[in-house]
């Protein structure tokens, strides 16, 4: 009985001192980060929840009091419960109102929705009084040229020192994640969807 309670402090100490100099890690890095400014955040990759992620960002940073605003691409046909939700909390939302462009089958018609939604873009990423915005899948934007990538650039760098970007979408520019702060790629291992099951209300939309 001695031997296995020394074993266990032993195992106890071991413990305690592994989590010590986990502590001292942490809070060495929690030191040495001083900086304070908006950091541009882009959600890429080919796996669900990207859209998801960044709504997570602007809820969390709407129960802290920050002022949000949310431009949607690509699925502005859709009901967002995200946007249901976030515009009772006072989230401003410019959606391009389309939908896929596979469905709409009209280069000219998505070219100049994207721009119309672009134009508010800028328009939120030069308020002062804008802490956080969402630009939810506007890589495919860049992807297909409907949007000037030095444009979008430009804005970016140009943009209020505290304010919060986020970029979702598959196939993120490389230029956009050289400028980012912050990159996340979800990868897909599976999908109910590959597998027959239709989109959920609630979860998938």
């Amino acid at each position: 009985m001695t031997d296995e309670k020394t074993t266990d402090h032993n195992i106890t100490d071991k413990h305690q001192q592994r989590m010590q100099k986990m502590k001292e890690k942490v809070d060495a890095r929690i030191e040495s980060a001083t900086e304070e400014r908006g950091i541009l955040i882009v959600i890429t990759g080919n796996g669900k929840g990207k859209s998801t992620s960044g709504f997570g960002t602007v809820a969390r940073a709407v129960g802290h009091g920050l002022n949000a605003a949310v431009a949607q691409f690509i699925k502005g046909t859709w009901a967002c419960g995200e946007r249901q939700l976030l515009e009772n909390a006072g989230v401003k939302f410019s959606v391009m109102g389309t939908g896929f462009t596979w469905n709409t089958q009209d280069k000219e018609k998505d070219i100049a929705a994207a721009q119309q939604v672009w134009l508010k873009c800028k328009e939120l990423l030069s308020d002062t009084n804008i802490d956080l915005v969402l630009l939810d899948e506007m890589t495919y934007m860049l992807s297909y040229k409907y949007i000037d990538l030095d444009e979008v650039i430009t804005a970016l760098n140009n943009r209020p020192k505290h304010q919060h970007v986020i970029i979702t979408g598959r196939a993120c520019h490389r230029a956009i994640i050289e400028l980012a702060d912050t990159v996340s790629e979800i990868k897909s291992i599976k999908h109910a969807f590959d597998s027959g099951i239709k989109a959920q209300k609630g979860i998938d939309w």
